[in-house]
């Protein structure tokens, strides 16, 4: 079963996001979308905590890295796409 989650409609919370980083392994800072508008504004060219990049990525969905595969506790970025059938076998 394969369940879509809108995380621009329903944004994760930070304890969430905490657990996928996790599952993902990475750093806060490694799932943030460094093309986008909010980021170039906001944030580029600072030096940020894991902490401020959570709650950052909380507050603005939009930078989340996306998408996000998640199975059985493991999770890996959608992109490249790759990452998913290695997860997915």
């Amino acid at each position: 079963m394969v369940e879509v989650v809108e995380y621009l409609k329903t944004p994760p919370s930070n304890e969430s996001l905490r657990k996928v980083i996790g599952q993902l392994g990475i750093k806060p800072e490694e799932l943030v979308r460094k093309g986008e508008a909010i980021y170039k504004e906001r944030y580029k060219g600072k030096k940020l905590s894991d902490d401020e990049w959570i709650e950052a990525m909380v507050e603005n969905p939009v930078l989340i890295e996306r998408p996000i595969v998640i199975k059985e506790g493991k999770a890996v970025l959608g992109r490249p796409p790759e990452n998913v059938k290695e997860l997915l076998l």
